[in-house]
């Protein structure tokens, strides 16, 4: 395995490790925030589901993400090494902000503007639909634009579903709420597992697959459990800025509330998972917990600063991850 190679891997494992510190805290954000969990539970959950999720689930995702970049074998890892590199530096900036930022933006911006460098419009697999399964780069730029309103609107649905039924409940409904709560984080961490893990994974089976190790995109099992560990240890290293943004800095959450975020943000993930549709945790979280405050008709409690913030977030991500990605080639080159 040449350097190249090896350093390219390793920056997929990084961006994996900020992945996990980046988005999956949000599956645990509304689960603490609510004091339903301790913070050091919350960690426990998330770990142990974000590692089932990418083996548990088939790889579509890897699949979509993989076959983004079309270079010649020889050139793969040179310019997915420089979008990796690009999206674990972008993803280290929000994370210090505290934005719950998109790491799927970042990894996709990326890996485009190392290619369009390398190579043009031609090094990119433009893509679109296929049915409902996304391709390409258009189709993963409409999944990652789709999951968000998605997220919205089903937040909305449910928040309003539940206060209904909550409408004559006594005090004692407050426990299978709290349980429900662990239950709606264990499968958004899942979810999460399922989907952000994939996108890693392709990014690996790209690589193998250019070096000749592989025959297709179908990633070997040492692979799906290294990014999947790399994750895991990414989850476990906190991500505690982001937790206070989604579970308090957005819309004061409570109980009830959480569970309908945790939820709708679930289903959406991993509906987007088996549909092979890369979508940011992040993203579609934090427009749930948006969704809540617009179903309780509570316009005035949302911090519209703190969405505007993650909204500008949002759109700069992929073209500058695409800008630094785009920078770094052109640093390797004049280095080789």
């Amino acid at each position: 395995m040449d350097v190249g190679l090896l350093v390219a891997f390793a920056l997929a494992l990084a961006f994996a490790v900020t992945n996990g510190l980046h988005d999956a805290s949000n599956a645990i954000a509304t689960l603490v925030a609510t004091r339903a969990a301790t913070p050091l539970q919350g960690l426990l959950l998330g770990c142990v589901f974000n590692m089932l999720g990418p083996l548990l689930v088939g790889a579509a995702v890897a699949d979509t993400v993989g076959g983004i970049v079309e270079v010649e074998p020889a050139l793969v890892a040179r310019v997915v090494g420089c979008g990796l590199a690009a999206a674990v530096a972008w993803n280290l900036v929000t994370w210090r902000l505290g934005l719950p930022s998109s790491s799927g933006h970042a990894l996709v911006g990326g890996l485009v503007g190392a290619a369009l460098l390398e190579g043009g419009t031609g090094a990119v697999r433009w893509g679109g639909l296929d049915g409902l399964h996304p391709v390409g780069f258009v189709g993963s730029l409409i999944a990652l634009a789709a999951s968000p309103a998605l997220g919205l609107v089903a937040s909305v649905l449910a928040v309003r579903g539940l206060r209904r039924q909550a409408r004559r409940a006594t005090r004692r409904w407050r426990t299978p709420v709290r349980v429900g709560e662990w239950g709606m984080s264990a499968a958004l961490a899942f979810s999460h597992g399922a989907n952000d893990a994939q996108k890693t994974i392709g990014v690996v089976a790209a690589l193998l697959l250019a070096d000749g190790r592989i025959s297709s995109l179908s990633p070997p099992t040492w692979a799906v459990l290294a990014v999947a560990s790399a994750l895991t240890a990414g989850t476990a290293m906190g991500g505690w800025r982001i937790i206070r943004t989604v579970g308090r800095g957005i819309y004061p959450i409570r109980p009830v509330e959480a569970f309908a975020s945790q939820s709708s943000s679930a289903g959406v993930i991993l509906g987007a998972s088996l549909l092979g549709a890369p979508a940011s945790t992040s993203q579609v979280v934090a427009s749930s917990v948006v969704g809540v405050g617009i179903g309780r008709r509570r316009w005035r409690h949302v911090h519209w600063a703190v969405v505007r913030n993650m909204g500008l977030a949002w759109l700069i991500t992929l073209p500058a991850a695409g800008g630094l990605a785009a920078a770094t080639l052109a640093v390797v080159r004049g280095m080789t």
